[in-house]
């Protein structure tokens, strides 16, 4: 160890060297000194100085070098810097100085580090050190994450064989690339090529290869992945992708299916698969996956959305006959009747088109149980004669009611009853029979007189008939004859009325509508009031005026004012083409303004100068004649109805009187829907049970009555109580009452007819409106309900939960207040539920509309 007052008398005497101008003497003292002491800086800094003074250059940039590496290692980069920059002066500092003094940069001096590492960087591959090299461009990135730097150190880390060093800096371009706009494809490939096992390199390269269409590539870079655990949901989604651009749908299935159920929003992709399997011929595929879906939609609540998800589904993809039971499966599950027949026809016609007359005359038998008065029955009837077996179309004759409306006269007595059948027999005996049971005896008096006017010498021999009879309070009849036919009304009062608008005079050569258009109007206004949806009121208009006036074209359209269409439905002869949606807009857009006020008659459209705007789309659709009437309820436009004939055609007055009836009819059903919406969007609906608030009650009664009274249809309420709320919640606690009650809401809301509507009564208390409703079919409806809810129990119990109801059909007449009809019927159902909680045995009671009229006149 050096002595330090020997080190300190050696520099006190170079100092004195240098005060005589000695100063080779002095720093030859101050070289002795460090050979004896290494760790003295000072000594090295005062030696440096004093060797570049005396132009002994080597010795000073040695001194400096020594003096430099040992401020680094100390950590005082003040005097390094310093150092560096003296020792650069008088030499190039060494790859590694350079190196070193770039670190002690990298905080103060961003731009003047990275210049160092790049002449550090060249030196070393002057000297082919790689590794060197690698490391100074690590410092580099750190310090200017650029994409080129990145190429740099990908293309280093390959030539060193470091296939993920590579792969990272690969993939971090490509990302880059992709952020600024351009195409990422070669660099996501060359970091596949270098580390084709990195899970995030092999997703992004595979969704690289789908955007670019290679579906088939993507496939084989992700399937390895799926192997290696359970799958991530991007993964899942990119593969899933990938199946579906390759055609490959059954295998996309359960990736598409678990990502939805992690995230119900994914529900376009699962309708979409759907769809797309049926327009592969994958019937049962699409079927089998469909059914999962609403196995999970009616878990979480959203039945009711489910069916109108459907619904959009088979509209817009090729009609399957799998998924068309399917959907008539779940109509007749949900109580949605009108579907339910309609869908029933849709799987009728394509079953004949397809030449399987069984199934087709299965679906007829199905439809006509429902609702044997549909007009188009007879026809479909005879489309299956001679393809049938005759067993089986005599069983579906029987169903079929006269579609005339007309009661049997005496000499056509012996005919209808064997047409009616049994069926019909037994049909009418069942609602009958229902209605005494609640003791609605007049109602069950009505259809025994149907009975009697069907079937008059039934009652003869039928013993179970004759029981009915006496369980209603009427003698049966000892021998029936056939009843006299009253006078039928006439069709429509508008048909026998002119306008104030219309000529005075018939025309020269007048040809009125024939007898079955007339009949067919009632008829037709009848379908237009049971449909769910302004499509289904446009295509039952365009369809049945299409078809009773034998017409080449006819086009139902929805268009406001000033505004373009909004949806349309064409009936089109056999062998003329369908109207392109463009075509029916731009044409509507020319008509409709000009039938604003009343029908536009042009027998030849050829020498129509108003209507120049739309002669291409005219002769593109072949139409030589249109009548054109406005779809409008009072003031309110709802759209235009038009008539198109491939020949001149002069449309006569009463032909326009019906057809005007039909469209006025139209336009009274799309408000009286538009209307319903809109009170459905702006009630409270809660989330978690589907059922609006009891704010909103009132208020869709009210509108609901009003509706009643313009299309003459019937309503009824029912209050259902599935117990005393207070003792519920003693027995329960508040929270499984409140869980219950959700429970409930869901069931029944996923449940009734598009048209009606659930409320949160009270706290265990249900209410629904049911438009289009009698009594008798909504009895029906509430044991439809219990078999639903036949599951559910309360907690810690075995019993299917129980409940009172209370039924009261609305007293809808003409001349009757609304705020009349709802205050009454209101009173009356709550009073029918406090009969049912009184008595145990019945659990429904009903309260007929003779009790309702006689309170409402009172």
């Amino acid at each position: 160890m050096a002595d330090r007052a020997d080190i300190a008398k050696r520099v006190e005497r170079a100092e004195k060297f240098l005060q005589k101008g000695k100063p080779e003497a002095a720093l030859e003292e101050y070289l002795s000194v460090l050979q004896e002491d290494r760790e003295n800086d000072t000594v090295r800094q005062m030696a440096a100085d004093l060797s570049i003074s005396v132009g002994r250059g080597p010795e000073a940039v040695a001194l400096l070098g020594e003096l430099f590496e040992r401020q680094v290692a100390v950590g005082d980069a003040t005097r390094a810097s310093l150092t560096y920059k003296k020792l650069a002066r008088h030499s190039n500092p060494t790859t590694e100085q350079k190196i070193k003094f770039g670190q002690l940069l990298e905080g103060s001096n961003r731009k003047l580090a990275l210049e160092t590492y790049e002449a550090g960087l060249h030196e070393l591959g002057a000297k082919g050190s790689k590794p060197q090299q690698m490391a100074v461009l690590k410092r580099i990135v750190a310090l200017d994450a650029s994409m080129p730097n990145f190429v740099r150190i990908g293309e280093l880390a390959a030539e060193l064989g470091d296939g993920r060093g590579a792969a990272a800096a690969f993939l971090r371009v490509a990302e880059l690339t992709e952020q600024s706009g351009g195409a990422p494809a070669t660099w996501y490939e060359r970091a596949y090529q270098a580390d084709g096992t990195n899970p995030k390199i092999a997703l992004s390269y595979g969704r690289s290869l789908l955007v670019q269409g290679e579906a088939g590539a993507a496939i084989f870079v992700l399937t390895p992945l799926l192997s290696e655990g359970a799958p991530s949901n991007e993964l899942r989604d990119v593969y899933a992708g990938a199946l579906l651009a390759a055609g490959r749908f059954k295998d996309a299935e359960p990736h598409v299916m678990a990502l939805f159920e992690q995230n119900p929003s994914r529900l376009p992709q699962v309708t979409q698969l759907i769809g797309d399997m049926i327009d592969a011929q994958m019937d049962r595929d699409a079927v089998g996956l469909a059914r999962k879906l609403e196995q999970f939609q009616r878990r979480r609540g959203e039945r009711r959305a489910f069916l109108a998800t459907m619904q959009d589904l088979v509209s817009r993809h090729r009609s399957s006959a799998d998924l068309l039971e399917f959907l008539v499966e779940l109509y007749n599950s949900s109580n949605r009747e009108t579907d339910y027949c309609q869908t029933l026809l849709r799987l009728f016609d394509l079953y004949h088109k397809t030449g399987n007359f069984a199934k087709a005359g299965e679906c007829l038998d199905r439809a006509a149980e429902v609702d044997p008065y549909e007009p188009g029955h007879q026809r479909r009837l005879e489309q299956l004669k001679g393809n049938l077996d005759e067993t089986q179309f005599s069983a579906i004759a029987s169903r079929l009611a006269p579609t005339g409306g007309k009661k049997p006269t005496p000499e056509t007595t012996e005919t209808a009853e064997p047409s009616m059948g049994a069926s019909a027999l037994q049909d009418l005996m069942l609602q009958a029979e229902i209605l005494v049971q609640y003791g609605m005896h007049a109602k069950a008096g009505e259809r025994l007189q149907r009975i009697q006017e069907l079937f008059p010498t039934e009652a003869e021999h039928n013993e179970e008939l004759q029981r009915l009879y006496t369980a209603a309070g009427i003698a049966p009849p000892v021998a029936a004859k056939p009843v006299a036919p009253s006078a039928p009304p006439p069709p429509l009062s508008v048909v026998a009325v002119t306008p104030p608008s219309a000529p005075a005079t018939a025309p020269a050569t007048p040809q009125g509508p024939d007898l079955n258009q007339l009949t067919r109007v009632a008829e037709v206004s009848r379908q237009l009031y049971r449909q769910n949806d302004p499509s289904g009121v446009l295509s039952v208009v365009a369809k049945e005026v299409g078809s009773l006036w034998k017409l080449t074209r006819c086009i139902a359209a929805t268009r406001k004012p000033g505004q373009a269409m909004s949806s349309f439905q064409e009936f089109h002869a056999t062998g003329s083409r369908h109207a392109e949606e463009a075509e029916a807009a731009d044409l509507v857009a020319v008509v409709d303004d000009l039938c604003r006020t009343g029908p536009m008659v042009w027998p030849n459209v050829a020498s129509a100068a108003e209507l120049q705007g739309a002669k291409a789309i005219l002769t593109g659709l072949n139409v030589a004649a249109l009548l054109a009437l406005p779809m409008s309820d009072g003031e309110e436009h709802a759209g235009v109805l038009l008539l198109m004939q491939d020949t001149v055609r002069a449309w006569h007055e009463n032909e326009t009187f019906v057809v005007r009836t039909i469209a006025e009819q139209a336009g009274m059903a799309l408000r009286n829907l538009g209307l319903r919406r809109l009170v459905s969007n702006l009630s409270v609906t809660d989330a978690k049970s589907g059922l609006l608030s009891r704010s909103s009650y009132l208020d869709v009664l009210f509108g609901e009555a009003r509706r009643s009274q313009e299309e003459s249809s019937s309503l009824t309420t029912v209050l259902m109580q599935f117990g005393e709320s207070a003792a519920l919640v003693k027995q329960f606690g508040q929270d499984a009452v409140e869980a219950m009650m959700q429970q409930i809401g869901r069931i029944l809301a996923g449940h009734i007819r598009q048209n009606d509507f659930a409320f949160r009564y009270e706290t265990a208390t249900v209410a629904l409106i049911l438009g289009n409703t009698g009594e008798v079919n909504a009895l029906q409806a509430v044991e439809k309900f219990r078999a639903l809810l036949t599951g559910i129990h309360w907690p810690n119990q075995t019993q299917a939960v129980q409940f009172a109801t209370g039924v009261a059909e609305a007293v809808i007449r003409p001349q009757f207040d609304p705020v009349d009809i709802v205050t009454e019927v209101i009173n009356r159902v709550e009073q029918a539920l406090d009969l049912a909680l009184c008595d145990e045995t019945a659990g429904v009671q009903v309260l007929g509309s003779t009790f309702a009229a006689a309170a409402a006149v009172a």
